[in-house]
């Protein structure tokens, strides 16, 4: 793992600022940022890359996919950065004593089109609809979007996820915003890491540019701080979240209380 170095040309915190150490959590190792802190380190680490490192933010869907599909881990262990996606993994490690704040993909994202995107500089979305990369500039003044649609079942595609690893290529720039769902984007992010020529800092970041664009409703925050985002989305989309949240995402007590009996055994 990349992101554990300390100076800000590896993604630490800003100078003056101490770094968190590294936590390992259900297998992972994990950054521990809030997301203003994700959105400074990302930013400081990416003014001086001359070569592609990516940035993952797991949430309960994905650590339940991951005990599922085994193979898959890859994408994360060869990530530079591992950010806590979900209030529910933050409340799980705080009964251990492990501090992992949630830094949610779609408030790093936000922070960095606010405070460190500049309005002319290139940016690369990979996914997304044309109406959603107009809203984008729009909100935020951006002149130079350079937008990639790969198609739809892009995991059993490896052309069109190298297609899309190629079009990162073909167009430097600080940030690569990668919104093609997990585990699509990750596979984008290690090839382009795997291609050798990709500059900047891709950021496997889902849903966050249907949030900052509008096209999907964000929960209010009092649901945010209370850990009922979940429930939102369940009620806002009852057909597509049904599976992820009714039925998939309570495995994660069931994985958690494994991985917890496996570590005290080996103590």
């Amino acid at each position: 793992m990349q992101g554990s170095t300390t100076s800000p040309s590896t993604g630490a915190a800003p100078s003056g600022a101490k770094t968190p150490e590294p936590v390992t959590f259900l297998g992972l190792e994990f950054q521990p940022r809030t997301a203003r802190q994700a959105a400074r380190s990302i930013a400081a680490r990416a003014l001086g890359a001359d070569s592609f490192w990516y940035v993952v933010t797991p949430n309960v869907d994905h650590m339940v996919r991951l005990q599922r599909e085994e193979a898959l881990r890859t994408l994360y262990d060869e990530a530079d950065l591992i950010l806590n996606d979900s209030r529910i993994l933050e409340l799980l490690a705080r009964v251990e004593g492990i501090d992992l704040p949630a830094s949610p993909g779609a408030d790093i994202v936000q922070q960095l089109f606010e405070r460190e995107v500049d309005s002319d500089e290139p940016v690369v979305v990979i996914g997304c609809t044309a109406s959603e990369i107009s809203a984008l500039k729009a909100r935020f003044g951006l002149s130079d979007v350079r937008w990639h649609d790969p198609p739809m079942g892009l995991r059993n595609k490896p052309e069109a996820v190298k297609a899309a690893a190629e079009f990162m290529a073909r167009n430097p720039s600080r940030f690569h915003f990668l919104c093609v769902g997990s585990p699509q984007q990750e596979m984008v992010a290690l090839a382009a890491k795997q291609l050798g020529n990709v500059q900047g800092v891709g950021l496997c970041c889902g849903a966050s540019l249907d949030f900052l664009t509008g096209r999907t409703k964000r929960a209010p925050e009092w649901m945010r701080r209370f850990r009922l985002e979940w429930l939102h989305r369940l009620t806002s989309e009852p057909q597509r979240m049904f599976k992820r949240y009714l039925i998939d995402g309570p495995k994660i007590f069931g994985i958690w209380r494994q991985d917890r009996k496996r570590r005290r055994q080996a103590a």
